[in-house]
């Protein structure tokens, strides 16, 4: 199972898009070096309010451009890191991956999946209609989240667009993906 990394984003602030660059560097247990999100502990700022001490899952955003392809057919202009992922990928099913799966990127950065991004309210101020795009519901009455993956960098590394992006799967029955 492999895909391609198609751009690699990384914003300074706590906005809520982040402009591409020519390559992000990831360093292992703390996220994309540059970026707002970086660290040990959570940095997402409604997370800090409830516990600063959180451990941060959500050091790396993905989303799979396929998304964004979906997006625009239904009257929504994105383009890559617009939706603050830190990396775009085609061709891998990034929702699909199961919790503990490894994304070796590049030929040293190794991320591993933690869950679901949940999108917040800046994504509709970001464009009116968005989130109903990229959460629904499934026939049963439950949340689809379709807005990316996060993960932790458990081994750091340069990332480029055009680089390999090799899916590792962990050993056992799979673990759903939740949000995080």
């Amino acid at each position: 199972m492999n895909g391609t990394v198609t751009a690699v984003s990384r914003g300074t602030g706590h906005g809520f898009s982040k402009p591409n660059r020519p390559s992000v560097r990831l360093l292992a247990g703390l996220g994309v070096e540059g970026d707002a999100h970086l660290g040990v502990t959570v940095q997402h700022r409604s997370r800090v309010a409830q516990d600063p001490m959180q451990p941060n899952l959500r050091q790396v955003h993905l989303i799979h451009a396929e998304l964004h392809d979906e997006l625009r057919l239904a009257g929504h202009p994105v383009a890559a890191g617009e939706l603050g992922e830190n990396i775009t990928t085609r061709g891998l099913d990034l929702l699909g991956l199961p919790r503990g799966a490894r994304l070796h990127l590049g030929e040293e950065a190794v991320v591993e999946v933690t869950g679901l991004r949940n999108p917040c309210l800046q994504i509709e101020a970001f464009q009116g209609g968005l989130l109903k795009q990229v959460v629904g519901r499934d026939e049963a009455g439950n949340v689809v989240r379709r807005a990316g993956i996060m993960g932790v960098v458990l081994a750091g590394g340069e990332v480029r667009p055009g680089d390999t992006v090799r899916v590792e799967l962990p050993d056992g029955p799979p673990l759903p993906l939740e949000r995080v």
